[in-house]
């Protein structure tokens, strides 16, 4: 989609300005580009429109970019796709490439030959400044279900905006394994964002440190007693009742199947 713009007014465009076309794009008179008056039209709005418009990101390939933009203008090159791979936290290479087809079909990069062949040609906030990111450490696997020890060395480093791991709080990243947590949208393989605090408030989804052991679970506060519950399709998965002999690692921020 071109913003707001229908296809109708694309074309009432398109046939406007046509009329001064003529000596401005070279092509135009090109018969291989096009074989009937709609394909005119197209061309116009390629060449004079949709250079012009950016497609609508989502909000995922909004961060994409500002992620992007911030390494190349922090490191002066442009990443390959493996780095961008590692930098994202993406769990294949077709994930990257889809992420950049659309910001080339939307007037945002543009990719040339060789690993590093990424130019950016716009801004998706207009004239607005880029969005600062900061960089979060992914400290391994953490279960959904039955606890298990958590990595205490950073694996990698993931590349996050700043508008969803806001400061002046710090952040830490963990890969989840397990279902039970799967009903809150966190699924297996999931890298999740954690605000780093000892406290929380009951329904908050948090990672627990029961016996150094780690666990991601819905934190409930009853009068006499905390529950960890999960939220599963599988009926397995059961609650784990406790005094106040665990701690609370932080709290989930959102989880991220793909950046």
């Amino acid at each position: 989609p071109l913003n707001k713009m229908g296809i109708f007014q694309l074309k009432l465009m398109g046939i406007i300005a046509l009329k001064f076309a003529k000596g401005i794009n070279p092509y135009w008179r090109r018969e291989k580009y096009f074989k009937n008056g709609l394909d005119i039209i197209g061309l116009f709005v390629y060449n004079f429109v949709y250079m012009n418009i950016a497609i609508k990101l989502t909000q995922k390939q909004e961060e994409f970019f500002n992620i992007l933009v911030d390494y190349i203008r922090r490191e002066k090159i442009p990443p390959t796709n493996r780095e961008i791979l590692k930098i994202m936290g993406l769990k294949s290479p077709r994930s990257v490439a889809q992420y950049l087809d659309v910001l080339e079909e939307g007037g945002y990069i543009k990719r040339g030959k060789g690993a590093r062949n990424i130019k950016i040609l716009r801004s998706p906030y207009d004239n607005s400044d880029s969005v600062k990111t900061i960089k979060v450490p992914i400290l391994g696997y953490v279960p959904c279900g039955v606890p298990f020890l958590a990595e205490e060395n950073i694996e990698s480093c993931v590349v996050v905006s700043e508008k969803i791991a806001k400061s002046p709080y710090k952040y830490f990243m963990l890969r989840t394994v397990g279902d039970s947590m799967n009903k809150a949208g966190i699924n297996d393989g999931d890298l999740v964002l954690v605000r780093q605090q000892m406290t929380a408030n009951s329904g908050d989804i948090i990672v627990a440190l029961i016996d150094d052991e780690a666990t991601i679970k819905q934190f409930r506060l009853h009068k006499d007693y905390i529950a960890l519950e999960p939220k599963s399709t599988n009926a397995d998965h059961c609650s784990i009742i406790l005094e106040r002999d665990f701690r609370i690692q932080g709290v989930v921020v959102r989880s991220m199947p793909e950046l």
